[in-house]
């Protein structure tokens, strides 16, 4: 007999939202984390008593038990909530000329915006029209039913019909591009500009290269829903999902270093941990990027020649500079939770240290930071290539860290003389302690120029989820991509049974 029905390799928001879910069908679940902390890019940390994120800070829905997001939903089915506070507007968005508030209702976003570019103001309404409609069209099929096998046909036959009916208008933009709609109703560049800069936060690609469902999501939870932040911060969410597995029977392994998936006579039989440990599982599903995956967790000649070339030729979006700060709070009473700090118009938002996000949830969960003190989290792309740990690593990490600085003082003038604790990351920071190829964000797979590949691989009994499956970055797509990959793995029957406690 096995050790697991099926086991995951990393406990990212993928793996743990397919590890815990897969443990709800009934499933013996094992997920090896290699780290001592689970959570992966969402994973959090605390030095000197300010309790800081890595990752993700933008989040909707969580305090919404009705919300639409995937992470949501599967909360609600394994019985765990999170707390949060609700907090609007969701940022400032610094460009060189001008600061806007970005509301998280469309109507006030607009009248924001108009005090900048009125015409640029109607633009916005017509841009946005067509992605809400989608958004509602989607709503009605919640993600928790969806699966990746041809047992979803009868599924929205027979359940989502009238929803199905309401999507065929929208069948042009469903795979199409934010791009398109951009350039069919908006001129004004100051606009044009916004919106790029909405899909780069999203999705680390402008307009062009951005789906437009993904952004049709965003918009439509963002107006619908309310947009708050995980009171303990993003591992609040990494430990509701860990209860949840465990509650449901599922283990979580940490410190347990996956050296390589095992394959036999050309099927999955397990995984080969470090000290000659092996877990037997018929199933492996891999929270690993598809690089890390196809190059360190399966040999060369696991894979038909053909298929791991053009995988691993996938275009990447860059890694990323950190800036962890702890800083003195007095005279910051005003201080809002998120910023972004563009620098320079000349310059591609994309372009690395040119675009800052800036987040200080302390702002809204004083637990967070001593008190009279604020933990400040900035972070801005940044190449991989270039960077080893030689002599000139200290000051190469000081130079590249003054875009940062500059974004923060755009919002802290005198951030310099605050600091009481100070952590700089680079893109090998990133990718050691994320264990991602490259300390890549994820793949940078625009439309018509790519497909994202699904939770399926070519060996039998090898899944993958995470970041670099169907439906792409971010934490919403990312808890999808376990749903899909765990429903694929049961029957269609406990799915539906699912439905009917979720509705």
């Amino acid at each position: 007999m096995s050790d697991a029905d099926v086991v995951v390799i990393g406990s990212g928001i993928g793996g743990l939202v397919a590890g815990a879910l897969l443990s709800y069908y009934g499933k013996r679940v094992i997920i090896c984390e290699s780290h001592g902390i689970p959570g992966g890019a969402a994973h959090g940390f605390v030095r000197q008593g300010f309790r800081f994120d890595t990752g993700p800070s933008f989040y909707c829905g969580l305090g919404d038990f009705n919300s639409l997001n995937p992470l949501c939903q599967v909360l609600k089915i394994l019985g765990e909530r999170v707390e949060a506070i609700a907090y609007d507007p969701l940022g400032h968005y610094h460009f060189p000329d001008a600061t806007l508030p970005i509301y998280c209702q469309s109507d006030r976003y607009q009248e924001a915006l108009a005090q900048i570019t009125p015409q640029g103001a109607k633009e916005l309404i017509a841009f946005q029209r067509p992605l809400l409609e989608l958004y509602e069209a989607l709503s009605q099929i919640p993600t928790i039913a969806l699966r990746s096998d041809w047992q979803l046909l009868p599924i929205l036959a027979t359940r989502y019909l009238p929803a199905l009916w309401q999507l065929l208008p929208h069948l042009g933009i469903i795979n199409g591009s934010v791009g398109q709609i951009l350039n069919s109703t908006v001129q004004d560049p100051w606009v044009r500009r916004l919106i790029d800069l909405e899909c780069f936060l999203l999705s680390g690609l402008k307009a062009e290269g951005t789906v437009a469902p993904e952004v049709a999501f965003m918009l439509g939870e963002r107006d619908r829903s309310v947009v708050d932040y995980p009171l303990g911060g993003s591992e609040a969410i990494i430990d509701a999902l860990v209860r949840g597995l465990t509650r449901w029977g599922g283990q979580l392994k940490l410190g347990a270093h996956v050296e390589k998936i095992a394959i036999e006579q050309g099927r999955v039989a397990g995984v080969q941990l470090r000290r000659n440990e092996r877990v037997t599982a018929p199933i492996v599903i891999s929270n690993a990027t598809l690089w890390d995956t196809y190059t360190h967790l399966l040999d060369s000649e696991d894979l038909p020649k053909t298929y791991r070339q053009e995988q691993l030729s996938t275009p990447a979006v860059e890694s990323f500079m950190h800036l962890h700060l702890g800083i003195r709070a007095d005279g910051l009473e005003g201080l809002t939770g998120h910023h972004v700090v563009v620098h320079s118009d000349d310059v591609d938002i994309t372009s690395p240290g040119n675009t800052c996000m800036i987040s200080i949830p302390s702002v809204w969960d004083k637990s967070l930071a001593p008190e009279g003190h604020h933990c400040l989290h900035a972070y801005t792309l940044e190449s991989f290539a270039g960077w080893s740990r030689d002599g000139e690593y200290h000051d190469r990490k000081s130079l590249k860290s003054q875009p940062l600085y500059r974004a923060v003082e755009r919002v802290i003038p005198d951030i310099r003389e605050r600091i009481v604790l100070e952590l700089v990351g680079t893109p090998l920071t990133h990718s050691h302690y994320l264990r991602r190829d490259r300390g890549t964000y994820g793949p940078a797979i625009a439309p018509g120029q790519g497909t994202w590949p699904s939770c399926y691989t070519p060996i039998p009994g090898l899944y993958r989820v995470g970041d670099s499956t169907l439906p792409g970055i971010g934490v919403p797509a990312v808890a999808a991509s376990g749903i899909l990959c765990a429903n694929t793995l049961v029957p269609a029957p406990i799915v539906l049974e699912v439905l009917k406690k979720y509705q």
